[in-house]
């Protein structure tokens, strides 16, 4: 694995990471009052994306981060319309 694929996974890790204390703080609370169903589907949609994508070139730091933020956005959209 050559630095710029490690450079891809941390950079994958760290963004994806971003989403958890979100997930838990909703999870939690119960509330999504604050949350955007709109942003979340939006962006769940471009992650989907984005994921097609990183399957078709093959990258792992594409494939990893965007399955593990996909799982999570996904989370938050169940919790927002559950929880509304």
């Amino acid at each position: 694995m050559d630095n710029i694929e490690i450079l891809g996974l941390v950079a994958a890790a760290l963004t994806t990471a971003s989403f958890v204390p979100q997930v838990y703080k909703t999870w939690k609370e119960k509330s999504t009052k604050d949350i955007s169903l709109t942003m979340y589907t939006v962006l769940f949609i471009g992650v989907v994306l984005w994921l097609i994508y990183g399957l078709n070139i093959q990258s792992l730091p594409v494939i990893f981060a965007n399955t593990v933020t996909g799982i999570l956005l996904l989370l938050m959209l169940v919790m927002k319309l559950r929880y509304k």
